[in-house]
C-alpha cells in the first residue's frame, strides 16, 4: 500500500506513476491520506486566524484577487491598521483557543512607512500574546524578513498559487521565481514558510500535482488550499466553483505528496457540505479560522466544537 510507504519513509516523485491519485476511488485514496495524517500529524488540528492589516489598491494583477486595483469589486480600501485594533483582534483570537494570528496585507510589498507600522504591531504583539507570529506582506528583502524574525513573528506566508506552468496565466505583474526566491529568503531569516494555493482558477489536475511537488521542494511547513470563490469584477468571475469531491481529492493528493506538512483549509470551505469535517480525517490537519471574508460560514467557536466532535484535538488547548 503507498500510504504505509510514506509512512516508512518513501516520498512520491515527478518522475513515478501517479495516475493512482487520480484514478483511485476518493474513499480508497482518502483512507491512504487518513492513514499519513494520523502518523505524521497526529490527532492535532493547527488553527490559525488573520486580521486584514491593509486593504486593497494592489498594484498587481493576480486574476483572482478582489483587492487588485485593475479589478472593480468593490473592495474596501484602507491604509494600515492602528495597532490597538490589531491587537485587540489578536487577543481575542488568543482567548478563544488559536494556536497562532497573522497580519495580512494587500500590495505587492509594504512601502517604509507601513513596513514600520507593522515591525511596531508585531513588537507588541509578541510582548502581549502566547501564541504564534505569521506575517503575509508580499514580496520583501532578506533585510525586511530578518527584522519581522528579529520582531517576534514565527513564519511567513506566501503563497505560490499555482503551477509553474499556469501561473503566467494568473498573474503577469510580478513571477513565479519572484515568489520562490522570498520563501527562500523568508527560510534563511530563520522564518517557518506557509505556502499553498488557489484550485480551481482553471488549471489542470497536473497543474495542482505539480504545485503539491513544488512546494515539497521547498520544505514547506503549513499547506493552505484555498477554493477559489469568483469574485464579480475579476477575470475569473464567470468560472464555474470546484466539487466538493474535487476539493477532497485535492487534500488528499497534497497530503500523499507531502506527508508531514500541515495541510490547512483556507477559503472555499463553504463549497464542502460539512464545512471541512471530511476533510479534516481524510489529510487536512489545519484550518484558517475566524470571522472574515475568506472563510465564511465558520468561526472559531464552531471549528474546536467541531474537531471535538470529531475526536480531535487542537495543539493551543492541550499544552
Amino acid at each position: 500500500m503507498i500510504a504505509e510507504k510514506i509512512i516508512n519513509g518513501e516520498r512520491l516523485k515527478p518522475s513515478n506513476d501517479l495516475k493512482f491519485l487520480l484514478t483511485t476511488p476518493l474513499e480508497d485514496l482518502q483512507a491512504g491520506a487518513a492513514l499519513i495524517q494520523k502518523n505524521f500529524c497526529g490527532n492535532h488540528i493547527d488553527l490559525c486566524t488573520i486580521i486584514n492589516g491593509k486593504s486593497g489598491r494592489c498594484s498587481e494583477d493576480c486574476k483572482y484577487c478582489a483587492q487588485s486595483a485593475r479589478h472593480k469589486t468593490g473592495v474596501d480600501e484602507y491604509n494600515f491598521l492602528p495597532t490597538e485594533k490589531i491587537l485587540e483582534v489578536a487577543l481575542a483570537n488568543e482567548r478563544e483557543g488559536v494556536n497562532r494570528f497573522s497580519i495580512v496585507t494587500s500590495g505587492r510589498t509594504l512601502d517604509d512607512k507601513n513596513f514600520a507600522r507593522a515591525i511596531e504591531a508585531y513588537k507588541i504583539l509578541r510582548a502581549k500574546l502566547k501564541i504564534d507570529l505569521c506575517a503575509s506582506h508580499g514580496i520583501l528583502t532578506a533585510e525586511q524578513l530578518q527584522r519581522l524574525q528579529a520582531a517576534g513573528v514565527n513564519r511567513y506566508h506566501h503563497n505560490l498559487e499555482t503551477s509553474r506552468r499556469f501561473f503566467p496565466h494568473i498573474c503577469t505583474t510580478h513571477t513565479f521565481d519572484d515568489r520562490i526566491k522570498t520563501i527562500k529568503l523568508a527560510q534563511a531569516a530563520g522564518l517557518e514558510v506557509c505556502s499553498g494555493g488557489i484550485i480551481g482558477m482553471g488549471e489542470t489536475w497536473q497543474d495542482r500535482i505539480d504545485l503539491a511537488f513544488e512546494l515539497a521542494a521547498l520544505n514547506i511547513k503549513s499547506i493552505p488550499i484555498n477554493v477559489l470563490n469568483p469574485i464579480k469584477g475579476t477575470p475569473l468571475e464567470n468560472l464555474k466553483t470546484l466539487s466538493a469531491e474535487d476539493i477532497l481529492r485535492t487534500v488528499a493528493i497534497f497530503r500523499y505528496i507531502n506527508p508531514t506538512a500541515n495541510i490547512r483549509l483556507a477559503a472555499g470551505r463553504k463549497f464542502l457540505p460539512d464545512n471541512g469535517a471530511s476533510a479534516f480525517l481524510h489529510g487536512a490537519s489545519a484550518a484558517i479560522t475566524g470571522n472574515m471574508l475568506t472563510t465564511s460560514n465558520t468561526n472559531i467557536k464552531s471549528d474546536l466544537k467541531m474537531i471535538s466532535e470529531l475526536g480531535l484535538t487542537n495543539k493551543f488547548l492541550e499544552e
